[in-house]
């Protein structure tokens, strides 16, 4: 071998040399660059799993407030319709009163209603046609004033209308439950839910 080829061998001895050592360390590298994506990839694949549990334990819970809220305005509705119905219930059970148990009420209202002066009372129809013979005698004696009845009826379901002076005082039964419909409404919740 001359000196010119151990030149030459030796020049492409260490080019391998450092060709290979180039290339281990290009290998190196890409292998420190794929683990490090790896890790990056892993992180943002737990960042989205507990982003997207979190999410669903957000609309669970959302899900289940609106189910309850739900829930809880069908059992108030339907508490309502029962208070309702039972209030109606016990309007109509005072039209459906025997005739003197009825006029009995309607005597104990006159005593609460009149005044004690000089008025005028009227009814419905249905209650002038069926008015006990000693009623107007009774009235008298309830009224706190001098009540003259009426032979005009009145559309009015059942009770009566006071007028006094050309100022009417509406007792009719509708009205009355209609005025104390809010306290009707507690006092029945009370008996029904409580």
């Amino acid at each position: 071998m001359t000196g010119l080829e151990k030149i030459v061998k030796q020049i492409q001895d260490e080019a391998q040399q450092a060709a290979g050592e180039a290339l281990a360390q290009a290998k190196a590298q890409a292998q420190q660059i794929l683990e490090q994506a790896q890790a990056e990839a892993q992180a943002q694949v737990e960042a989205i799993r507990q982003k997207s549990e979190s999410d669903l334990a957000n609309a669970s819970s959302a899900a289940q407030s609106a189910a309850e809220l739900t829930r809880r305005r069908a059992v108030l509705a339907a508490k309502q319709q029962m208070i309702g119905e039972t209030i109606d219930a016990a309007q109509q059970a005072i039209y459906q009163l025997p005739a003197e148990e009825y006029f009995d009420l309607i005597l104990r209202m006159v005593e609460k209603f009149s005044l004690p002066q000089e008025g005028e009372i009227f009814f419905s129809s249905a209650d002038l046609a069926r008015l006990p013979a000693d009623f107007d005698d009774r009235l008298q004696k309830a009224a706190k004033g001098t009540l003259k009845r009426s032979n005009q009826p009145r559309a009015i379901d059942g009770g009566f209308v006071l007028t006094y002076g050309g100022v009417e005082e509406n007792c009719s039964i509708e009205a009355l439950f209609y005025a104390a419909r809010e306290e009707l409404q507690d006092r029945v919740h009370a008996l029904l839910f409580s």
